[in-house]
């Protein structure tokens, strides 16, 4: 493909996109469409279906690291920056457009849900967090407590206790992620649950949820009877 032929494949694809979104598009065009912006003079056709050879779908090219990705053939560094930044960006578009539309307040088991997929958009591996609360449920803080394995994660009372009192919060929710895409909690989860609830009621904290993520899933452990 000459240059001019390729200026033309590039104006045609970006016209589809302005008049029909992504629906219609196979996924290499996504890719292809992406990569546009930070490679602007050579042919994305080709190392949109590369990477899809090599990760096998659009969501495992997003979680993988930079410096994965610079070694495909055709991604330099700033195109592994680019795909890279996309499932942050997602993360903090989600958790912000979530913010604005309930206005900070879990006021439901699936506001609660809802929010707790936001922090882990684009996680590999387990990772465990806390939401503080004040007296009407207004999120006043939310972050990861601890990172752990993709098997499994270590969820210390002391380290939630910790932020819990930084946050100065009344009433917390824990959270955490299961990549393995189950969302039932296991033995080790209830476990941990029960040493958490201890730990923050021994200062007067109350726990509202603990909710297991997974992808667009989650499973409120209080919802279930379980808290």
């Amino acid at each position: 493909m000459n240059g001019h032929e390729h200026a033309g494949h590039r104006q045609r694809l970006k016209n589809r996109y302005l008049k029909e979104g992504l629906d219609s598009f196979e996924m290499h065009e996504v890719l292809e469409l992406l990569l546009y912006y930070a490679i602007p003079r050579r042919d994305c056709n080709s190392t949109a279906h590369h990477l899809l050879g090599e990760f096998k779908s659009i969501s495992n090219v997003l979680d993988t690291d930079v410096e994965r990705l610079s070694k495909v053939d055709g991604i330099g560094e700033n195109s592994a920056i680019l795909l890279s930044l996309i499932p942050k960006i997602a993360k903090i578009y989600l958790q912000e457009k979530w913010s604005m539309d309930n206005k900070d307040t879990l006021g439901s088991f699936e506001t609660i849900g809802r929010y707790a997929i936001g922090m882990f958009i684009g996680k590999k591996n387990e990772e465990f967090g806390i939401i503080c609360l004040d007296s009407n449920r207004k999120v006043h803080y939310s972050g990861i407590v601890q990172k752990g394995s993709i098997n499994e994660t270590p969820a210390y009372p002391r380290l939630v206790v910790d932020a819990a009192l930084r946050a100065n919060a009344q009433t917390v929710v824990l959270c955490h992620n299961h990549p393995s895409g189950s969302i039932l909690p296991s033995v080790a989860d209830k476990e941990a649950t029960e040493a958490i609830v201890n730990a923050l009621e021994a200062i007067s904290i109350d726990v509202l949820d603990h909710v297991i993520v997974s992808g667009d899933r989650f499973y409120s452990m209080a919802e279930m009877g379980q808290l």
